[in-house]
Protein backbone atom coordinates (compact mmCIF):
# COMPACT_ATOMS: atom_id res chain seq x y z
CA UNK A 1 0.00 0.00 0.00
CA UNK A 2 1.01 3.42 -1.03
CA UNK A 3 1.69 5.94 2.23
CA UNK A 4 2.26 9.74 1.94
CA UNK A 5 3.83 11.25 5.15
CA UNK A 6 2.30 14.75 5.96
CA UNK A 7 3.89 17.30 8.27
CA UNK A 8 2.04 17.96 11.45
CA UNK A 9 2.58 20.93 13.71
CA UNK A 10 2.77 24.74 12.60
CA UNK A 11 1.81 25.93 9.30
CA UNK A 12 4.51 24.85 7.20
CA UNK A 13 7.11 26.68 5.21
CA UNK A 14 6.81 24.96 2.10
CA UNK A 15 5.28 21.74 1.44
CA UNK A 16 2.48 19.82 3.73
CA UNK A 17 3.02 17.09 1.85
CA UNK A 18 6.75 15.50 3.43
CA UNK A 19 7.27 12.16 0.99
CA UNK A 20 4.96 9.49 -1.00
CA UNK A 21 5.95 5.95 -0.49
CA UNK A 22 4.65 4.09 -3.14
CA UNK A 23 4.24 0.70 -3.43
CA UNK A 24 7.71 -0.30 -4.92
CA UNK A 25 10.82 1.49 -6.22
CA UNK A 26 11.82 1.80 -9.95
CA UNK A 27 13.34 -1.21 -9.70
CA UNK A 28 10.75 -3.63 -7.96
CA UNK A 29 11.77 -3.40 -5.12
CA UNK A 30 10.03 -2.06 -1.97
CA UNK A 31 8.87 1.30 -2.15
CA UNK A 32 11.41 4.45 -0.14
CA UNK A 33 9.93 7.79 0.41
CA UNK A 34 10.49 10.39 -2.34
CA UNK A 35 10.47 13.73 -0.98
CA UNK A 36 9.91 17.22 -2.81
CA UNK A 37 12.22 18.94 -4.79
CA UNK A 38 12.86 22.45 -3.60
CA UNK A 39 10.37 23.90 -4.90
CA UNK A 40 7.96 21.16 -2.77
CA UNK A 41 6.40 19.65 -6.49
CA UNK A 42 6.76 15.41 -6.18
CA UNK A 43 6.23 14.16 -9.87
CA UNK A 44 3.21 11.61 -9.72
CA UNK A 45 3.62 9.75 -13.06
CA UNK A 46 1.91 6.10 -14.18
CA UNK A 47 2.56 3.59 -16.85
CA UNK A 48 0.56 2.40 -19.86
CA UNK A 49 -3.14 2.10 -18.60
CA UNK A 50 -3.07 4.01 -15.59
CA UNK A 51 -4.34 7.64 -15.32
CA UNK A 52 -3.62 10.24 -12.48
CA UNK A 53 -6.24 13.29 -11.40
CA UNK A 54 -5.34 15.65 -9.22
CA UNK A 55 -8.09 17.75 -7.49
CA UNK A 56 -6.23 20.70 -5.79
CA UNK A 57 -9.30 21.73 -4.30
CA UNK A 58 -10.09 18.49 -1.92
CA UNK A 59 -6.44 17.48 -1.97
CA UNK A 60 -7.16 14.20 -3.73
CA UNK A 61 -5.29 12.28 -6.58
CA UNK A 62 -6.78 9.76 -7.90
CA UNK A 63 -5.49 7.29 -10.04
CA UNK A 64 -7.17 4.99 -12.10
CA UNK A 65 -7.19 2.26 -14.32
CA UNK A 66 -7.84 3.06 -18.25
CA UNK A 67 -8.60 -0.21 -19.39
CA UNK A 68 -11.91 -1.37 -17.26
CA UNK A 69 -15.70 -0.20 -17.53
CA UNK A 70 -18.22 -0.83 -15.13
CA UNK A 71 -21.60 -0.93 -15.44
CA UNK A 72 -24.87 -1.77 -13.55
CA UNK A 73 -28.81 -2.58 -14.33
CA UNK A 74 -31.30 -4.43 -12.76
CA UNK A 75 -33.91 -7.10 -14.28
CA UNK A 76 -37.41 -7.47 -12.87
CA UNK A 77 -38.58 -10.87 -14.49
CA UNK A 78 -37.26 -12.48 -17.61
CA UNK A 79 -35.50 -9.57 -19.62
CA UNK A 80 -32.61 -7.89 -20.22
CA UNK A 81 -30.50 -5.63 -19.05
CA UNK A 82 -27.61 -3.75 -20.36
CA UNK A 83 -25.10 -3.28 -18.05
CA UNK A 84 -21.84 -1.91 -20.56
CA UNK A 85 -22.04 -0.66 -23.86
CA UNK A 86 -18.79 0.30 -24.89
CA UNK A 87 -18.04 2.05 -28.08
CA UNK A 88 -14.94 0.37 -29.85
CA UNK A 89 -13.60 4.11 -31.68
CA UNK A 90 -12.33 4.66 -34.94
CA UNK A 91 -9.16 3.63 -35.08
CA UNK A 92 -9.22 -0.06 -36.81
CA UNK A 93 -7.90 -2.97 -34.55
CA UNK A 94 -8.31 -5.69 -32.00
CA UNK A 95 -10.37 -5.56 -28.57
CA UNK A 96 -9.75 -8.20 -26.18
CA UNK A 97 -12.42 -8.54 -22.92
CA UNK A 98 -12.58 -10.09 -19.45
CA UNK A 99 -15.92 -9.75 -17.86
CA UNK A 100 -17.03 -10.63 -14.47
CA UNK A 101 -20.85 -10.42 -13.82
CA UNK A 102 -22.21 -10.86 -10.49
CA UNK A 103 -26.20 -10.85 -9.65
CA UNK A 104 -28.15 -10.90 -6.39
CA UNK A 105 -31.77 -11.44 -5.78
CA UNK A 106 -32.66 -10.07 -2.05
CA UNK A 107 -36.15 -11.68 -1.64
CA UNK A 108 -34.61 -15.26 -2.17
CA UNK A 109 -31.39 -14.34 -1.03
CA UNK A 110 -29.81 -16.26 -4.11
CA UNK A 111 -26.91 -15.20 -6.33
CA UNK A 112 -25.05 -15.71 -9.99
CA UNK A 113 -21.70 -15.16 -11.10
CA UNK A 114 -20.61 -15.56 -14.68
CA UNK A 115 -16.70 -15.10 -15.64
CA UNK A 116 -16.62 -14.13 -19.36
CA UNK A 117 -13.82 -14.04 -22.30
CA UNK A 118 -14.28 -12.77 -25.72
CA UNK A 119 -12.95 -10.89 -28.38
CA UNK A 120 -14.12 -8.38 -31.00
CA UNK A 121 -12.81 -6.54 -34.48
CA UNK A 122 -13.52 -3.06 -35.49
CA UNK A 123 -12.85 -1.29 -38.78
CA UNK A 124 -13.10 2.08 -36.94
CA UNK A 125 -16.81 2.02 -37.91
CA UNK A 126 -18.35 -1.30 -37.68
CA UNK A 127 -17.81 -4.13 -34.57
CA UNK A 128 -17.20 -8.07 -36.00
CA UNK A 129 -17.50 -10.46 -32.67
CA UNK A 130 -14.53 -12.68 -33.49
CA UNK A 131 -15.89 -16.51 -32.46
CA UNK A 132 -15.16 -18.75 -29.51
CA UNK A 133 -16.82 -16.47 -26.56
CA UNK A 134 -16.35 -18.48 -23.29
CA UNK A 135 -18.14 -18.35 -20.02
CA UNK A 136 -18.05 -19.76 -16.47
CA UNK A 137 -21.62 -19.62 -15.33
CA UNK A 138 -22.23 -20.04 -11.29
CA UNK A 139 -26.00 -19.96 -10.77
CA UNK A 140 -27.47 -21.49 -7.63
CA UNK A 141 -31.58 -22.32 -6.97
CA UNK A 142 -33.90 -20.48 -8.81
CA UNK A 143 -31.64 -18.49 -10.66
CA UNK A 144 -30.45 -21.52 -12.69
CA UNK A 145 -32.18 -19.72 -15.63
CA UNK A 146 -30.14 -16.33 -15.82
CA UNK A 147 -27.80 -15.71 -18.67
CA UNK A 148 -25.39 -13.09 -19.54
CA UNK A 149 -23.79 -12.58 -22.73
CA UNK A 150 -21.11 -10.26 -24.45
CA UNK A 151 -21.83 -9.42 -28.55
CA UNK A 152 -21.55 -6.46 -30.82
CA UNK A 153 -24.48 -4.94 -31.61
CA UNK A 154 -25.59 -5.45 -35.25
CA UNK A 155 -24.23 -2.72 -37.71
CA UNK A 156 -23.20 -0.43 -34.75
CA UNK A 157 -19.43 -0.20 -33.84
CA UNK A 158 -20.19 -1.20 -30.09
CA UNK A 159 -19.88 -4.34 -27.90
CA UNK A 160 -22.35 -5.33 -25.07
CA UNK A 161 -22.38 -6.85 -22.21
CA UNK A 162 -25.87 -8.22 -21.22
CA UNK A 163 -27.41 -10.14 -17.91
CA UNK A 164 -30.91 -11.47 -18.42
CA UNK A 165 -32.85 -12.69 -15.19
CA UNK A 166 -35.76 -14.95 -15.09
CA UNK A 167 -39.83 -15.31 -14.18
CA UNK A 168 -40.44 -13.73 -10.99
CA UNK A 169 -37.21 -12.38 -9.74
CA UNK A 170 -35.93 -8.53 -9.31
CA UNK A 171 -31.71 -9.16 -9.73
CA UNK A 172 -29.01 -6.46 -9.23
CA UNK A 173 -26.60 -6.86 -11.71
CA UNK A 174 -23.21 -6.11 -11.58
CA UNK A 175 -20.39 -6.01 -13.97
CA UNK A 176 -16.43 -5.26 -14.44
CA UNK A 177 -15.09 -5.34 -18.58
CA UNK A 178 -11.60 -5.22 -18.42
CA UNK A 179 -9.98 -4.77 -22.15
CA UNK A 180 -6.92 -5.02 -24.34
CA UNK A 181 -7.08 -3.42 -27.32
CA UNK A 182 -4.00 -3.20 -30.17
CA UNK A 183 -4.64 -1.58 -33.38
Amino acid sequence: MSQIWVKGGSTPVGSDIQTITPDQDSGGGPGLPVGPDAAFNINLTTGDGLTTIGDVATNTIVVTFDGIQTGAGQTIGAVTADLITFPLGTTPGVYVFTVDIVGFDAATPLGVAYFLTGAARTTGAFSIEIPGQNSDDFEEGVLIGCDNDLFCDGGGNNVIVRATGVAGKTIRWQANMLYTFRS
